[in-house]
Parts: structure tokens; sequence; C-alpha cells
């Protein structure tokens, strides 16, 4: 019943999408030469341009004067046809291969999947595995084989033989790290494994083995020992002694007397970060202070990181304990609980959408294609193709099959909406298509193809139907259209144009020179003294014309912030210590600036005067593209028919 619901809510929707597209605003605000706009387009880009501003009569004659130079370029640039340039193309289509995917799945189970992702991030469960190879490519024949195999092992479990102990044995748990862990894993949440084994994990009861569970590794049965509440995560310091296995008892007791000594060390009032730097045997943290980043559960041993999240407040310091590198002194920095649904909704949604589970969207979506659009194959249609396919030469070294009367295939093998498949084009596809003939019959490989066939159709009907089902979709991809073109053709006539033509660029300047103007210019030395004693030794070195060397190495002999000498030449407003003094005034002068003493001496005072053409390249290219860009609208309004109905346009104000 559930699933009748599903795919009639599907299909409402798919018939809601085709009515709203048809039933749309279809009043016309503007036009460019055969070109129309319609109301509710200009108000949905109107509106993506100035979100949270109240719609006013004169902001819409405003918008639309920008939105007439916008129409009006994106026109030339089609009349010049780089719409139909090949770098356009494969740009636009790459753009459009990323924006159309979220179109083309199931966005009810997206949701679905994201919930329970954040669920299961709000948990961890504790398991232990056996882990019987099988390649995802592999024949069917060794496929049962490792089937058989993973059961076998289950029913010995079952019973009542020890998990380890099985897991551990000659014909058991394929996993290379068995032999160290007896196949434990720890706790683990969403995302830490492959997303099959995960569901079984969270799906499996405490103290219950699981069904078999293919993933691309093979088969497993899982052993949950525990489930709790997530941990979150924290941010700690550490200090590490080094004690490893296969060191002497004797080193190894060196190694906890060291650590409990500098614990001691720390409990009496030394700094835990001074101590890490000088005593911690992890160089990658040592020179931190011990500082590890970020961690929650399997991140970290698990000794250390039952230590670690045992402190309860920021600054609690653990005694020493042990895990298999040595001997550790934790600090507790930070500590954050899982964060909540939304605000990890973002990150979530892009691992899901990253993420295996992301096929399961594609299929639900392109299974209620099927129903939606009543695509079922009539594989009558395919008896030629069948017999074909018995051939043991068939699908052998990209041979492909034969068929000699091709007459037989012009039969409809399926339909979507009202387009029809022949069987003819299915066998065109069969021998085009990169088959792998493995443990298969003929039929067996014709009959996988053909679900692979129909949902490459299914996606490649749906995707050419994007901007007719989803207005927003069509939106969008105007957008990107018009931006693709308006930047390539503005970069043509403006941008580009601008740096390149020196001819014109200094024909700008010459006729603009006024607009290039440097301010009231002084040429001046100032000198920042330290006090006023300073500042009377300062000013008699500069009478006897002593060098700006001579004077820094006499007068900061004691201290190098005795006098502080700056030189250049400022514009009028550019410095805030010539503010305060006389331009017209005599040579010397003192001020003061954050209560210290100061001492200008102004060589020069530059009257206003036009900068040259390399003084200021930037600021007048700049003004050039401007005045470019301002002359290209004008010949375009002159070039090209357009007309505005302010009355529909005024529609929309509030």
């Amino acid at each position: 019943m559930m699933k009748q619901l599903s795919t009639l809510t599907f299909t409402f929707a798919l018939l809601l999408s085709s009515f709203v597209t048809t039933a749309q605003d279809k009043q016309i605000v503007m036009t460019v030469e055969d070109e129309q706009v319609t109301l509710s387009d200009f108000e949905a880009i109107f509106k993506k341009n100035n979100r949270d501003s109240v719609i006013t009569v004169a902001s819409l004659d405003e918008y639309m004067e920008l939105f007439i130079n916008f129409k009006l370029k994106v026109r030339e640039a089609v009349e010049m046809e780089l719409d139909k340039n090949p770098s356009f193309e494969r740009e636009l289509a790459g753009y459009r291969k990323q924006l159309a995917r979220p179109y083309l799945i199931d966005k009810e189970l997206l949701e679905d999947l994201i919930q329970e992702a954040y669920d299961r991030k709000t948990q961890e469960v504790r398991a232990s595995h056996i882990l019987v190879k099988c390649e995802p490519s592999a024949q069917p024949a060794d496929t049962l084989k490792a089937y058989n195999k993973i059961m076998d092992l289950r029913k010995r479990i079952l019973a009542g033989e020890d998990f380890e102990t099985v897991a551990k044995s000659k014909a058991g748990s394929e996993d290379p790290s068995v032999r160290e862990n007896g196949g434990d894993l720890g706790y683990f949440s969403a995302f830490q494994m492959v997303y099959p084994f995960e569901s079984a994990a969270f799906e499996t009861p405490v103290g219950e083995i699981s069904m078999p569970i293919r993933t691309r590794y093979g088969y497993h049965i899982l052993k949950i020992h525990d489930k709790r509440n997530a941990r979150g995560e924290i941010r700690a310091a550490h200090i590490m002694i080094r004690a490893m296995d296969n060191q002497d008892q004797r080193m190894k007791e060196e190694a906890r007397v060291k650590a409990q000594e500098i614990y001691e060390l720390i409990q009496g009032g030394a700094d835990f970060a001074e101590m890490a730097m000088k005593f911690s045997e992890d160089a990658s943290t040592a020179r931190n202070g011990g500082e590890l980043p970020w961690f929650g559960t399997g991140k970290m041993v698990e000794e250390f990181e039952n230590a670690a999240f045992a402190l309860e407040n920021d600054g609690d310091i653990s005694e020493p304990i042990q895990s298999s590198y040595g001997w550790h002194i934790i600090k507790r920095l930070e500590y954050k609980p899982v964060a909540t649904f939304d605000a990890l909704e973002g990150e979530l949604r892009k691992k899901v959408s990253r993420d295996s589970r992301a096929e399961k969207t594609k299929t639900s979506f392109l299974a209620k294609l099927r129903v939606a659009y009543g695509t079922y194959p009539m594989t009558k249609s395919l008896k030629p193709i069948y017999k074909a396919a018995e051939d043991d030469s068939a699908f052998v070294n990209d041979k492909g099959i034969q068929v000699k009367k091709l007459k037989k295939l012009q039969k409809e093998l399926f339909r979507i909406d009202s387009k029809s498949y022949s069987a003819e084009d299915f066998y065109n596809y069969l021998n085009t298509a990169k088959i792998r003939k493995r443990d298969l019959t003929g039929a067996q490989i014709v009959d996988a193809e053909l679900e692979k066939y129909i949902d490459q159709e299914l996606l490649a009907y749906e995707d050419s139907q994007l901007e007719k089902k989803h207005n927003d979709f069509r939106l969008l991809m105007n957008e990107y259209h018009d931006g693709i073109l308006l930047f390539e053709l503005t970069d043509q006539k403006v941008w580009s144009k601008a740096v390149q033509d020196t001819t014109g660029l200094e024909a700008f300047y010459e006729a603009n020179k006024g607009q290039f103007m440097w301010r009231e210019r002084m040429t001046a030395s100032i000198y920042t003294c330290a006090d006023e004693k300073i500042m009377k030794q300062l000013k008699r070195m500069i009478q006897r014309g002593k060098s700006d060397e001579e004077i820094k190495t006499k007068l900061n002999a004691n201290s190098a912030l005795n006098v502080k000498v700056e030189k250049d030449t400022w514009e009028a407003g550019e410095n805030a210590i010539l503010e305060t003094i006389d331009w017209k005034g005599k040579e010397i002068q003192n001020t003061t600036a954050n209560g210290q003493p100061v001492v200008v001496v102004v060589e020069e005072v530059i009257p206003p005067v036009a900068k040259e053409i390399d003084e200021a390249r930037g600021l007048i290219t700049a003004e050039y593209q401007n005045y470019l860009e301002k002359e290209w609208i004008k010949s375009l309004r002159e070039k090209y028919r357009y007309t505005v109905n302010k009355e529909v346009l005024h529609s929309i104000a509030e």
C-alpha cells in the first residue's frame, strides 16, 4: 500500500509540475526584437537579486534599466553566434550536468537518508566482524562459494562457538587485522564504514549475529556487542612517554615511572604545555604543547579515547594511562556534543550525496519513472536477439551479436512518455556496450543489459525534460547560458580591449586628464621622538646638516625607539601627522602624534597636477572600461528594438 501511495505521489508531482508550467503567468513585461520576457520570469530574477528589499516602483524602474542592458548584450552575443562556439557549448554542458543532478534523484528518499544519517550520528555501535572476500565482479560460482563459506561460519557461531575463535581460525575471517583484534572493530558511527556494513550494524540487535552482508570487499557477518549515545568530539593535549610491546620490562617500567614523575610535577603546579614541549616523545605534538586536533570515536586507540572522554571539565588532567604506544597524560582543552540536525544538515547532505547510499536515491527515482511513464519492455520483440545470444561466441572479445534480418527488430520494445524505442535501438546499444560475459548465459546478459539500457534512456529522457518540468531549473540554466555569453562578449568589448588598445587608452587619457589629478603633495621627512630631550638633540643635528643615518646611529644608540624616521611624498589627507602642520609654513615644524613629539622637515610642497599615464594606469584603465561599456550600451540601444510594459512591470510593486 505504501509503495502504491509513493508511486501515486510521484505521478501527481509530475502532473502538477506540468500544470504549473502551463498555467504560469504569461504577461509580457519586456521585448527585445522577437524575444519576450514574461512577468513571472522577470519577477523571479528581480527577487533573486534583491532579496529582503521592499519592491517599489522606483526600484523596479532602476533595475529594469540594468536588465535592458543585460538582455541587449546577450542579444548581441547570440547575433554574433557566440552560443555556437564549441568552447561555450562544452562549458554550458558541464554546468548543466552538475545542476541537473539534484533533479534526477528521489528527493524524498534523499531527505530520509539525511535524517537516518543524523540519527546514526547520535549513536555509536561496537561490533566484531568476519570477512570472506569476494570481488564485486566475481563469477556467480565464486560468489556462491563465498556466500556458503560465510554462512557456514555463522552456523558455527550460532551453534555455540566463540565469535573471536571462529574469526581467528584457519578457515575464518579473511580480514588481515583479525590477528590483532579478533575481528573487534571497536565503536563507530555513521560514515565510518561502508553503507551496507553500517546499516547492518545499526539494524542488528545487541548480542545477535547478523545475516551475511555484501560490500565491495566481500561477505561479512557481524556480532553487535554494544550501542551507546555518541560521545561527541573533544580537543585535548597529551604528554606521551613511549613504551612499546617489544621493549624489555625494565624499559617499560622506566617509562611508567617517568610518566608518573611528570604527572606529579604538573599536579604540583608545573605548566602542562611546558612539560609537553620538554618531555613528550610525540614529536608531532610536543612543539605545540601536546595539542591534538579535534577527535571523536574511532580516531584514537580505545584506551586513549576512554581516558580523554572520562575527563569531565575543560582543564582536567588524567593520571598516566597506558596504550599500545606507551604512557599518556591527557589534558581536556575543549568539548562539544553532537551538533543539532540544523547545524549538521548541510554537511550530511554533501556526505550522503557522495556516499554509496546516494545510489539508492537514483535507483528509486528510476523505478518511479518506470511507473510514471509506463515503461515496461515487450521482450517478445527481442526473440532474434535472444537467439543470436545463444551463440557461444556472442559477447566474446567485444565481438557483439549478429542478427541477420534487422527488419525483425523494428518492433517497439518500450516507450518513455510518447517516445518509442525499438528492439533495433537496443541491438545497436548491445553492440557498442562494453560487456563482460562472466559466467552467464546469453539470455541472462541480454536481460541484464536491457535493464541498464532502459535506465540509461529513462535518465536521458528525464534530463531532456528538466526545463519543461522545473521552472527554477529553466531559469537557472538561462542564467548560466546568458552569464557565460555575457562574460565572453564583455571581455571582448570592454575588459581585454581596454588593456590591449593602448592607442585608445592614451587618447582617452589625453581627453580626460582632469579626472586623474594629484592633490596637493608634500615631500617631507617625519621624525617621531621618544621625548622632548631627544627632540631637542634631533633639531640640533638637523640644523648642523646631519644625515638621517647619522641621526639614527647617534640617537638610537641606547634604544631603537628614541627616533623613528619616515621620508616620502604624501598627498593632502594621506598622512595624519602632516594634517597637523602648516603646508605653507617654514621648513622645520614641530607637532605631536600619540603623545610623542614630532619634527617635520618640509622639502617641497607640490601643487595639484595631472598624473602621468603610468602613475595611474590602473585607475585610467578602469575608467576607460567604464567609458567603453557606456558607449557599447548606447550603440546596442540604438541597434536593437526593445519595449517595456511599465503597467505590467509596476504591478509587482508592494
